[in-house]
């Protein structure tokens, strides 16, 4: 009986230690029209973004960066204004909780950043519902050397390479940018140029491991950071700890914005991440709007004192040469 409970309980250990294998389905549960519809009951008085093509605005979609498999090919999308002259350049980040949502959420800041002069890149990313962290890291890593690789072609300065997200994304753009030079996170990448110059974190969070953190509650139901991980926060927490930006920030970390809502949890570690960048004298800058939904970028009163925000900063760290 003893044997038989005991072999039990092993199974039943084993089978909590199972890693979660990605289911191959899409998930399209985040649209920004579903958010709109959800943020008019709490806040009546918002409108979308502006979605229409500014004049002058150029745009090269569904542009091949990497092959990961056979068949999969993951997209970008350029939007730039002719110009002879060398800009910055800023890759761009969706959200959706890192299995959901895709590339064109990003369209309406990318045509306006566009419009100011940057040549802004809206990019996919395996999402966990097709491969678990780190691989949509060394996914946005082989768009950061494609963007150096085709610099020439849109007069992109290669030294002067941002990358933005929001959420999901914005957790991915800061830890794309503390991980700077770090092999471990290169992937396809490796031994090619990678690295970023500045990072815009719109509401992601900075770490899993930390009280402020509100991801990886799985009492309910699985969370969002438990698919992507593959293991819960109990069955993994180093993989968890490892995720976090917070963990990686130091001395080649980046110049970094933060744009956030009144979620506080959506920024969770963004207090110690800034102590860290003045630490070692990095430039940051905290930009916060008071009884904002995390999904405010989209829309109207917050998306043009945002998108000025996101100018002035670029304009500071990547001054006109």
């Amino acid at each position: 009986m003893n044997y038989y409970a005991l072999t039990l309980g092993l199974l039943m250990a084993l089978a909590s230690q199972a890693q979660i294998q990605p289911s191959g389905k899409p998930d399209t549960t985040f649209t920004i029209l579903g958010s709109f519809q959800k943020e008019l009951k709490h806040h009546p008085e918002i409108k979308l973004a502006e979605a229409s093509l500014p004049e002058g605005v150029k745009k090269e979609l569904s542009k091949t960066y990497l092959k990961p498999g056979k068949s999969r090919e993951l997209k970008l999308d350029v939007f730039y204004k002719e110009s002879r002259n060398s800009r910055p350049a800023v890759l761009m980040v969706h959200g959706g909780g890192w299995r959901s949502g895709d590339r064109t959420h990003n369209y309406p800041l990318a045509q306006q950043l566009a419009a100011r002069g940057y040549v802004a890149i809206p990019v996919e990313y395996r999402l966990s519902t097709e491969a678990l962290y780190p691989a949509a890291v060394q996914d946005l890593k082989a768009a950061v050397s494609w963007v150096r690789t085709h610099a020439k072609d849109y007069h992109i300065d290669p030294q002067r390479i941002a990358i933005l997200g929001f959420s999901a994304g914005g957790q991915l753009a800061a830890l794309v940018g503390t991980t700077n030079g770090k092999p471990t996170f290169e992937g396809t990448s490796k031994g090619k140029n990678s690295t970023v110059q500045g990072v815009i974190d719109i509401d992601g969070t900075l770490a899993f491991i930390h009280p402020e953190s509100g991801e990886g509650d799985d009492s309910r139901s699985i969370s969002a950071g438990t698919y992507w991980f593959g293991y819960s926060k109990k069955e993994k927490p180093e993989l968890w700890k490892e995720a976090g930006p917070l963990t990686h920030v130091g001395p080649n970390t980046p110049p970094t914005l933060f744009i956030n809502s009144s979620v506080a949890r959506m920024h969770a570690g963004r207090e110690d991440f800034i102590q860290v960048l003045t630490k070692h004298g990095i430039y940051s800058e905290v930009h916060a709007f008071e009884n904002s939904p995390h999904t405010f970028l989209f829309f109207e009163p917050w998306f043009t004192p945002m998108l000025q925000y996101i100018d002035d900063f670029l304009q500071h760290i990547f001054p006109t040469k």
